[in-house]
């Protein structure tokens, strides 16, 4: 089996679990050397051995607060160290708070999810990219479908996601300078255990979930793998793509659909 990504050194942010797990299993699976961080130990260093146990690539873990400068830099500092180079990041950290109207969510809250969702992108990208230029690599940022099409009560997480896309389409700018490509991914609906935690507060998890599946034209929601299939594209294969934001949605925002807010059914 051809390596796609061999000997390469990528960072992936929030990687324990959901998307992030499907994209540094991805990267391992071909090739890479890769170095992943979350604020929870347990998970991260049960994936990372697993993961080095199955190779062909190379995995470690990192303990990071994405939130906190400090540990950003961290990071980047512990891969160099243990690599001497950085060939891709990938920034994966946020989160989707439970959907709450514009007028029960506080300015705190805004503020420490764009701290978490958008700010953290923004810092490791900056610490990343003097590395990155040396090898001309790529970043690629994880936004979501939402940041174009809006979704509703959830304002905040929307505004964060579509601000990583419009930061991705402005780095793409300045850093061709360097030939550092930068893009994004958007996904739609994917089984994550985020989204089984978020229809869990439902009224009814299953119905909630068997809607979030025919969200898609495809009639079912996107895996933690073909996430990471997407992100090894990006990084090995597009190389004449920057500024792209690649919809992983399964056609969710192709045709009509009802969505009157009018009338009860619509809501």
């Amino acid at each position: 089996m051809s390596l796609r990504y061999q000997n390469k050194v990528v960072i992936v942010t929030g990687g324990s679990k959901g998307i992030g797990r499907g994209i540094v299993t991805a990267f391992v699976e071909n090739g890479a050397n890769v170095v992943f961080c979350a604020r929870g130990a347990a998970e991260g260093e049960a994936l990372a051995a697993e993961l080095k146990a199955q190779g062909p690539g190379s995995c470690t873990f990192v303990r990071c607060d994405m939130t906190q400068e400090d540990d950003i830099q961290r990071l980047m500092a512990v891969t160099v160290e243990l690599y001497g180079r950085i060939d891709c990041l990938v920034n994966n950290t946020g989160w989707h708070p439970p959907h709450k109207p514009t007028d029960e969510t506080t300015a705190e809250e805004f503020r420490n999810l764009l701290n978490l969702n958008l700010v953290s992108y923004f810092l490791a990208s900056k610490f990343a990219l003097p590395h990155l230029r040396q090898r001309q690599g790529n970043i690629i940022n994880i936004s979501s479908l939402v940041g174009t099409i809006g979704q509703k009560d959830a304002a905040p997480y929307v505004a964060t996601k579509g601000a990583i896309i419009s930061m991705t389409k402005a780095m793409a700018v300045d850093e061709s300078a360097h030939s550092v490509r930068v893009n994004c991914i958007s996904p739609g609906n994917v089984m994550t255990p985020l989204w089984e935690d978020l229809a869990a507060q439902t009224v009814d998890a299953a119905a909630t979930i068997r809607a979030g599946e025919n969200a898609q034209l495809m009639g079912r929601m996107g895996t933690e793998a073909e996430c990471g299939l997407a992100a090894v594209f990006l990084a090995a294969d597009a190389t004449f793509c920057t500024g792209v934001d690649l919809l992983l949605s399964g056609g969710a925002e192709l045709n009509y659909g009802f969505k009157s807010r009018l009338h009860p059914e619509g809501l």
